[in-house]
C-alpha cells in the first residue's frame, strides 16, 4: 500500500486529493503530505496527526523475509503453488499474488533456486524495466505439487500469530470513543426514546456485551447494524494467519467492507510517485465489521472451521467479527441453547481472551476484542439464570411507541409516500392492533401499513388517501389472524 491509499482509507482525504497531489508532485517534487497541503486539502498539523494514527495502527511492511514471519520453506512452498497453477514468472507478478514487497519475494526466489526448484527463463519487460523470467525445475513442479498436497491455500502470505494478536489489541474498539450526537447520527430515521441513547452510550464505549430486550419490531436489530456503522476508524484484517504450520483464511469478502475500493487503488497505484512498500499488503484496510448470527448458530460453528479437502482453515465468524460488532439475533431461538452458548462464551465476555483449537490439538488465543450483542424478544428471565444475566453488564429494554410516538412515524411515512392518513382511520389501526387484537404497536408497523398502503394506492389508481378498506388490507397482510376480525371493506 501506498501512502496515499492509507491516508484514503483513513478517511483524511478523498481520492481525488491524493490524484491531484500526485500530478502536483510529478511535476515540481517534494513529499506527498508537502502537495497535499500546498494544494489546500491538509494543513500541516492535520498532516502530521494523521501520520501519527496512521503509523500507530497501519501494519508496516516487511523488508526481509524474517521481519514477514514466514517460514522460508513454508513461503517458497506457496510460490510453487502460483507458478505451478497460474504460471506466474517474475517476482512483480508473485510479489502481487503473495502481497509481499519485491525484496522479499526475491530472497524466496533465491532460496527456490538454491533448492533447484527454479530455472531461468530470460528476461521480459514489465513496461518499466526488463525483470527475469522464472520457470519450475522438474523438481519444482514435483515440489509444487507436494505443496498441494500439504493444503490448496493459495491466497496472500499469511501474517504470524503473533502481529495478529498485537493488530487487534492496536485497534480495539474501545479506542474509539463515541459521543451521545455521534450516537443520535447514527441511529437518526430510527424513533429511539433519548433514555435508550443514554443506555447504549456506556455500552458501545466499553465495547463489552450488551442484551437488548423487548417486544418484536421494536428496532433491536436495526440498533445494532447502525452502531455497527456509526464507527468511523480503520481497522486491518489479514488475509490469513499461520498458526503452528497450519493456515487459518480471515479476510472474507462477503462480511469484511474494504475502506478503499479495488478500482481506486488501481487509479492510485497507476499514478506512482511513491514507494508502494511503506505498509503491509498482506493486511486490508476495512470498515469494523459487523456480523449477524440468528437461529442457524450452532456449537460447531463457533469453532475452527477445518476444511479436509483443502486442508487449511476458515475463521468463525465471531472471529472475523474481532474488532467489530457480533449480533447474536433472536437470542434463545438458536440450534444450540442459550446456556450452551453462554458457557462458550462467558471467558471471551469476562476475561477478553478467546481459545480455539486446531485439528492437531494445539490450542491458542487472541483478544476478544468486539462488541457482542444479543437480541431477543423473550423474556430474558426465561432464557438464562442470574448468574449469567450477572455476566453481560449492559441490558436495555426497548419499549412499544407510545400513540403519539406512533402517530409521529405514521405522518413521516404517510408524507414520504404523498398519502393522507384520516383521524378516524389511524384510530381504526390503533384499535386493531393494541385493543381488539392485542397485538400491540411496534416501530416498524407504520412502514409497513403505508408501503402497502401506497402499492395499493398505485395498483387501483384510487385516491392517495389511506383509507379503512386499505388499512384493513394492510393489517391483514401484516396479521393474518385480523383478516377474520375485520368486517370488510
Amino acid at each position: 500500500m501506498r501512502l496515499g491509499e492509507v491516508l484514503v482509507a483513513h478517511n483524511f482525504v478523498t481520492v481525488g486529493a491524493v490524484e491531484a497531489a500526485l500530478a502536483r508532485q510529478r511535476g515540481q517534487g517534494g513529499r506527498l503530505g508537502d502537495n497535499l497541503v500546498a494544494l489546500g486539502h491538509m494543513t500541516t498539523q492535520q498532516f502530521a496527526a494523521a501520520m501519527a494514527e496512521i503509523l500507530a495502527t497501519t501494519p508496516s511492511a516487511p523488508a526481509t523475509v524474517q521481519e514477514a514471519g514466514l517460514v522460508p520453506g513454508q513461503a517458497v512452498n506457496l510460490i510453487l503453488k502460483f507458478m505451478l497453477r497460474d504460471s506466474l514468472e517474475t517476482a512483480p507478478d508473485l510479489a502481487a499474488a503473495l502481497k509481499l514487497p519485491a525484496q522479499v519475494v526475491s530472497e524466496l526466489l533465491d532460496e527456490a533456486t538454491r533448492r533447484k526448484f527454479l530455472r531461468a527463463l530470460g528476461t521480459a519487460t514489465n513496461g518499466i524495466a526488463a525483470v527475469l523470467r522464472f520457470g519450475l525445475s522438474d523438481e519444482g513442479q514435483a515440489a509444487a505439487r507436494g505443496a498441494f498436497e500439504q493444503n490448496r491455500y493459495l491466497g496472500p502470505a499469511p501474517v504470524t500469530l503473533p502481529a495478529y494478536q498485537r493488530q487487534i489489541q492496536r485497534q480495539a474498539i474501545h479506542n474509539e470513543h463515541r459521543q451521545a450526537g455521534h450516537l443520535r447520527a447514527a441511529l437518526g430515521g430510527l424513533m429511539i426514546p433519548p433514555r435508550v441513547i443514554e443506555k447504549l452510550l456506556p455500552a458501545v464505549n466499553a465495547g463489552r456485551a450488551v442484551l437488548l430486550f423487548g417486544p418484536p419490531g421494536n428496532g433491536k436489530t436495526s440498533i445494532a447494524s447502525r452502531i455497527a456503522a456509526s464507527f468511523a476508524q480503520t481497522v486491518y484484517v489479514p488475509y490469513a494467519v499461520e498458526i503452528a504450520g497450519q493456515i487459518m483464511r480471515v479476510f472474507d469478502p462477503g462480511l469484511h467492507q474494504p475502506r478503499l475500493e479495488e478500482a481506486e487503488a488501481a487509479r492510485l497505484g497507476e499514478h506512482g510517485g511513491l514507494t508502494p512498500e511503506a505498509f503491509d499488503d498482506r493486511w486490508v484496510p476495512c470498515r469494523r465489521p459487523f456480523a449477524i448470527a440468528g437461529g442457524e448458530l450452532t456449537m460447531e460453528m463457533l469453532d475452527l472451521q477445518y476444511d479436509p479437502d483443502t486442508k487449511f482453515y476458515e475463521a468463525p465468524l465471531h472471529i472475523k467479527a474481532l474488532n467489530g460488532v457480533m449480533l447474536v439475533d433472536d437470542f434463545g431461538r438458536q440450534r444450540l441453547s442459550p446456556t450452551e452458548l453462554l458457557n462458550r462464551w462467558i471467558g471471551p465476555m469476562e476475561h477478553r481472551v478467546e481459545f480455539l483449537k486446531l485439528h492437531t490439538g494445539k490450542s491458542f488465543s487472541l483478544p476478544a476484542d468486539q462488541l457482542l450483542m444479543f437480541s431477543t424478544n423473550i423474556d430474558p428471565r426465561d432464557i438464562m439464570d442470574p448468574a449469567f444475566l450477572r455476566r453481560i453488564p449492559y441490558k436495555i429494554k426497548l419499549f412499544p411507541p407510545t400513540v403519539e410516538e406512533y402517530r409521529g412515524l405514521f405522518e413521516t411515512e404517510t408524507a414520504a409516500r404523498g398519502l393522507t392518513l384520516p383521524a378516524e382511520v389511524f384510530a381504526y389501526i390503533v384499535d386493531a392492533l393494541s385493543v381488539t387484537g392485542k397485538f400491540g404497536l411496534a416501530f416498524f408497523q407504520p412502514k409497513f401499513i403505508c408501503a402497502q398502503a401506497g402499492e395499493l394506492v398505485r395498483a387501483t389508481g384510487a385516491a392517495p388517501v389511506l383509507t379503512r378498506a386499505i388499512a384493513a388490507t394492510a393489517l391483514a397482510n401484516l396479521y393474518v389472524e385480523i383478516e377474520s376480525a375485520e368486517p370488510g371493506g
